[in-house]
């Protein structure tokens, strides 16, 4: 199956895309697309603030050994080539120069200091901060420790904290803390999972217990947070931090079966995704583990390694190859990998790009076939089947059996025994299609199933789907392949200078329009990491700190390509003069990209 993803054109190496750290000496650092950018738009590794003009003359004040002594959130790096820059963790951005004093004023400003710890279920624990990794969470170095006090404790200038109507619900759960924004707003600290939340954690346990109730709704929504709070409650303590993904990208199906499969704990495959490409500079906020499912998936179906294939000539969903293990001795294996590879993508929210039958979905679900689940596979198989069951079949003179080809040799196999001498008539007409659907879907593949089923066991119960419809198991795993473009609109926001009547945007979405479902599907995945939608629409487009809505931001010259930060589903546009150079840069910049580098 081919990639819908470009190489590098080498054309196009002097330029940049968005993220792209090129040194003012060379090309130290590449990342995701090649875009033509101006030198004075190069002395940022990621984005380039207003300030970047007099920043270069004023720095942060150094300490006593001379090192430059940073606000919270920002961190120093080094690039492969040594060169230092700097990691502005609160938006993401990277820079060369250490921050401005505007830039640390806002910091200091921005950075949320606990006053007071109003309820906790265990206050002999002791206080941390909440990881630096959090986006709801202050940063470490900004963290003062807070006083512990009682519900009735003052934990505001009037008497309380907000806790909007909490003090009623009991305790918290084991290990639970609450703490005060500096503006009031309360925030959740999970010390079992070193998390933070705004979420009171006993509204979820009243909210999973409400959703228990109506399990097999309709409502996919429902059904959906139902799902979710089912696997929040389950998750494992003491997780580590991450869990690291090393790959290459031309061996990307071996490293990670090897990564994966090679995990002691099964539970770690719970913790935090961190996808580190071999040669690639990047911090995996999301938009780097979002492409390697993506990519990833297009190896597991690929037939080289004969584990699916198309269904049908004119049909190209996927199917297990019920031949799989004349191709590969290590099949079995292989499959349980598959197993767990889509319980991970659906347990961190990610999509994979491949559709399997209906029947697959089924089989998963536990769930019974029926005939139509027959015709969105193999049209002409139907026909002949749904003959038999309107007619009278002993002209046909069938029996028992199925016809198999391989490598050249048809050979009959029996439905049942004794099969080959068992005719095919009228009152036995249900028996045989019943029959010979369970061979076609199930019987061929019954042990690759079995290991993919193991294999999605070991990541979390596959019986907690069967919640979800054959149809909705589609959509979770694989989102939505038809783009609507109104939808995608609806949900966006455009920043920076921009409106939505800017001219640049209204472009931007004529440009989309006129895109066929490929290049609508490309433009996607080269902004959010994915060319699928889930399920719901763009509404629930993911970001790296949840739902994030797409977004269209003014920055650049206008003889610079767009730019993505897949991790926060924008794209930096700059302001271009006509339709037809918007259309024609943004088609440079899909057909041209690959790679993360840089903070993403």
């Amino acid at each position: 199956m081919a990639h819908t993803l470009a190489r590098r054109n080498p054309a196009l190496e002097s330029h940049s895309n968005f993220g792209t750290m090129i040194s003012q000496h060379g090309q130290e650092d590449r990342r995701v697309s090649t875009g033509s950018v101006p030198n004075t738009a190069r002395s940022s590794p990621v984005e380039r603030p207003a300030a970047v003009g007099r920043a270069q003359s004023v720095a942060a004040l150094p300490t006593a050994n001379g090192e430059v002594e940073l606000p919270p959130g920002w961190e120093k790096r080094l690039t492969n080539t040594g060169r230092v820059f700097y990691i502005n963790h609160t938006r993401r951005l990277t820079q060369w120069y250490p921050p401005t004093p505007e830039q640390m004023q806002l910091a200091v400003r921005n950075s949320p200091r606990p006053l007071s710890v109003a309820l906790t279920s265990s206050p002999q624990q002791p206080t941390s901060p909440p990881p630096s990794s959090s986006p709801l969470s202050p940063s470490s170095s900004s963290y003062v420790k807070p006083t512990i006090t009682s519900p009735a404790g003052n934990g505001r200038a009037n008497g309380r904290p907000e806790t909007s109507g909490t003090e009623n619900l009991g305790d918290l759960p084991p290990k639970w803390e609450m703490r005060i924004t500096g503006n009031g707003k309360a925030f959740f600290i999970d010390h079992n999972t070193k998390s933070t939340q705004w979420e009171d954690p006993r509204l979820l346990k009243k909210k999973q217990t409400a959703a228990a109730v109506v399990p097999y709704s309709r409502n996919y929504k429902i059904k959906y947070e139902s799902f979710r709070n089912q696997l929040s409650h389950k998750k494992p303590e003491n997780l580590p931090r991450m869990f690291e993904i090393p790959v290459r990208r031309n061996h990307i199906f071996e490293d990670s079966h090897r990564a994966t499969m090679t995990c002691k704990n099964r539970d770690h495959l719970k913790a935090r995704l961190w996808v580190k490409f071999e040669g690639e500079v990047g911090l995996d906020y999301g938009g780097v583990s979002r492409e390697w499912f993506f990519l990833l998936s297009h190896e597991m179906f690929n037939p080289y390694y004969g584990l699916f294939e198309y269904a049908a000539s004119d049909n190209y969903t996927l199917q297990i190859n019920p031949d799989s293990g004349q191709c590969n001795e290590y099949h079995l294996q292989y499959f349980k990998f598959v197993g767990r590879i889509l319980a991970m993508a659906i347990y961190h929210q990610r999509l994979i790009d491949g559709y399997f039958i209906r029947p697959m979905y089924k089989l998963l679900l536990e769930k019974k076939l029926v005939l139509g689940d027959m015709e969105s596979v193999d049209t002409e198989f139907y026909n002949s089947v749904k003959y038999i069951l309107d007619n009278d079949p002993e002209p046909l003179c069938l029996y028992f059996t199925a016809s198999r080809e391989f490598l050249g040799q048809v050979e009959e196999v029996e439905l049942k025994p004794g099969g080959d001498s068992i005719e095919v008539v009228e009152n036995n007409k249900r028996e045989y299609i019943r029959l010979l659907m369970k061979w076609r879907f199930a019987d061929r593949i019954s042990k690759q199933m079995e290991q993919i089923k193991k294999g999605f066991n070991d990541v979390f119960p596959l019986k907690m789907l069967q919640v979800f419809d054959e149809r909705e198991l589609e959509y979770l795993l694989c989102g939505i392949s038809e783009i609507d473009v109104k939808d995608w609109k609806k949900n966006s926001i455009s920043t920076n200078g921009y409106t939505n009547e800017s001219p640049p945007v209204v472009w931007f979405w004529k440009a989309v329009e006129n895109f066929d479902n490929e290049m609508k599907a490309r433009l996607l995945q080269f902004v959010t990491g994915t060319s699928r939608v889930p399920m719901n629409g763009f509404a629930e487009l993911q970001g790296s700190n949840g739902p994030q809505k797409f977004c269209i931001k003014k920055l650049g010259e206008p003889t610079s390509l767009p730019r993505s930060h897949t991790c926060f589903n924008r794209i930096d546009l700059p302001p271009y003069k006509s339709y037809h150079e918007l259309k024609e840069k943004l088609r440079l910049a899909i057909e041209n990209c690959e790679g993360f580098e840089g903070v993403d």
